[in-house]
């Protein structure tokens, strides 16, 4: 059974913080698992219904750097079938599974080419990135795929034609027709055009942050291409946060980490993030069937902080249920 079939559902975007005074470059392999699985442990117990495995790594870089290793591919940009693999999955326990987030084809051009449009590059990436999506599904680790394209729509350094951007999703998604396959974009410019791709089935808008956002999906689109939303009901752009509470109140929360906590929390409480998503709902109706934060929450101060916004999603999420009897 699909999840987009039993309503809407709860999901993170994948980064989050480290604890206090630990270094990626520290841990061995097994310590760094270790931390990846008590974090997906973490997120479950927010409340989080679909948790993204901890993405601890750079986005770019945990899989540009298998890409362009010459020991590792079949061709310039285009990754062995078998070195296509998640390190992090591997600490998903046994029977579990999480949503597997994997950087999409634009963003990884533009990392590497910037304004350029080699399009035979392009589609080599986005194959790669079936690769890697198509190992995690054979390992049974999959509730939910998500390409990750926080450029499109945003960056001038995208210079593809439509039809150019569309082949490179279209390829890349591939692997996951069939099953809930999100496209996470920062920007709805390219959100119908997204809703095109066989492949995707669920378009992510960043719309806690920018509720105007949503003005811009036409829902009868949705309709037609059978596609849905992941509507974000939790803002995670804290330095802007931050900074209009200090304007506002002449003080600087970085320096009280404590007085920071509890101004955020009371921004984002559960009650403003029930009032987001009954908004997009009333938009939306069956057609939204995701929701969570905006983005990532790694650039939060603290885990407990990041763990304590989640588990205001899972408030609001369980009110509204109640509210519309869901």
């Amino acid at each position: 059974m699909l999840l987009r079939d039993e309503g809407i559902f709860f999901d993170d975007i994948g980064s989050y913080p480290l604890p206090k005074g630990v270094r990626l470059e520290s841990l061995s392999r097994d310590q760094y698992l270790q931390l990846v699985r008590d974090v997906l442990a973490q997120k479950v117990d927010a409340g989080v219904e679909v948790p993204t495995y901890p993405q601890f790594r750079d986005m770019i870089r945990m899989f540009m750097d298998p890409i362009e290793d010459p020991r590792l591919v079949e061709s310039p940009y285009l990754i062995k079938k078998e070195n296509a693999s998640i390190l992090e999955l591997q600490a998903v326990p046994p029977g579990q599974k999480a949503r597997v987030c994997v950087t999409g084809p634009l963003e990884l051009y533009i990392s590497a080419f910037g304004a350029t449009n080699y399009t035979d590059i392009l589609y080599r990436l986005a194959e790669s990135v079936a690769r890697f999506l198509k190992n995690a599904k054979d390992l049974g680790k999959i509730t939910v795929a998500s390409l990750d394209e926080p450029s499109l729509g945003i960056s001038s350094n995208i210079v593809f034609s439509q039809d150019e951007i569309l082949k490179a999703l279209e390829i890349a998604s591939l692997p996951c027709q069939g099953m809930d396959c999100e496209v996470h974009l920062h920007s709805p410019l390219y959100a119908e055009l997204c809703a095109l791709v066989p492949g995707i089935s669920i378009v992510g808008i960043e719309s806690a942050a920018h509720p105007d956002y949503l003005k811009l999906i036409d829902r009868k689109l949705l309709e037609e291409t059978d596609t849905y939303l992941r509507a974000g009901i939790a803002r995670t752009d804290i330095l802007s946060m931050a900074a209009r509470v200090n304007e506002q109140k002449g003080i600087n929360l970085w320096d009280d980490m404590a007085r920071l906590e509890k101004e955020i929390l009371d921004l984002e409480s559960p009650l403003v993030m029930k009032k987001r998503l009954s908004a997009a709902f009333s938009q939306f109706g069956e057609r939204l069937r995701a929701t969570g934060p905006d983005c990532g929450l790694g650039s939060w101060p603290s885990q407990d902080l990041a763990s304590r916004t989640l588990a205001n999603c899972a408030m609001a999420l369980r009110a509204f249920r109640e509210e519309k009897g869901l």
